[in-house]
């Protein structure tokens, strides 16, 4: 590799941590902030992800729920066994696989939740224009089909 290949690897090495390091500290707050909005319901992030995929799906594997949500099968069963305690979800043993679905109790949980927190998500983005928004849903959609298609190799 010359010289000039190898700076220009480096550099580009050093931007891509920096990236790295940026959209982490990015999400770490939005979750943070997310979290402390979601206190008001006694919620979680987590929780609030979990009540609205199977409220979409109405009904889900656990294992199909921890792929949706990008955790381990053991941090789901966690999750939904604690969410179970509190009365929002119900899981139903077929066999060999178990399907989650909401409750009523769950159901008007996320009724009540969803308006208020798909506002303070959105909000979170105020400070982009709608241009530059698109241009970052457009990158990072870029970024995660490369990331998925290193996955499968």
């Amino acid at each position: 590799m010359s010289k000039e290949n190898d700076l220009s690897f480096q550099k580009n090495k050093r931007m891509g941590l920096l990236i790295w390091f940026r959209l982490s500290r990015v999400y770490n707050q939005s979750i943070r902030l997310n979290n402390e909005h979601l206190k008001q319901w006694g919620l979680t992030s987590a929780q609030f992800d979990v009540l609205v995929q199977v409220g979409i799906s109405q009904e889900i594997t656990q294992k199909q729920l921890a792929k949706k949500l990008f955790v381990t099968k053991g941090n789901i069963t966690q999750l939904i066994s604690k969410m179970e305690k509190l009365g929002w979800v119900q899981r139903k043993q077929d066999w060999k696989t178990k399907t989650i679905s909401l409750t009523d109790k769950g159901i008007q949980l996320l009724d009540e939740v969803a308006p208020g927190q798909e506002h303070f998500q959105a909000n979170q983005f105020y400070g982009l224009d709608e241009k530059e928004q698109t241009q970052l849903n457009d990158l990072l959609k870029k970024l995660q089909k490369h990331l998925e298609s290193n996955d499968e190799s």
